[in-house]
């Protein structure tokens, strides 16, 4: 698997913050107040543009690995 840096596809800033977000998805979730959608955030520390990840079993980190080289 090939490692890269990241760049911003926005502004060229190669400098960026990660984190996870969680959400509900669907009635169910909603009802009993289940965060069962993860995804880790990528974001651009220039000019705020944000990706998100779906996560991928693991801890999730695993796509920043890849993505970021580290």
């Amino acid at each position: 698997m090939e490692k890269r840096q990241y760049v911003c596809p926005k502004c060229g800033c190669t400098e960026y913050e990660a984190d996870r977000l969680q959400a509900t998805g669907g009635n169910f979730a909603k009802l009993f107040d289940v965060q069962n959608k993860k995804f880790v955030t990528v974001s651009c520390c220039q000019c705020g543009y944000t990706e998100l990840y779906k996560q991928q079993g693991g801890d999730g980190w695993d796509v920043l690995d890849f993505l970021l080289g580290g």
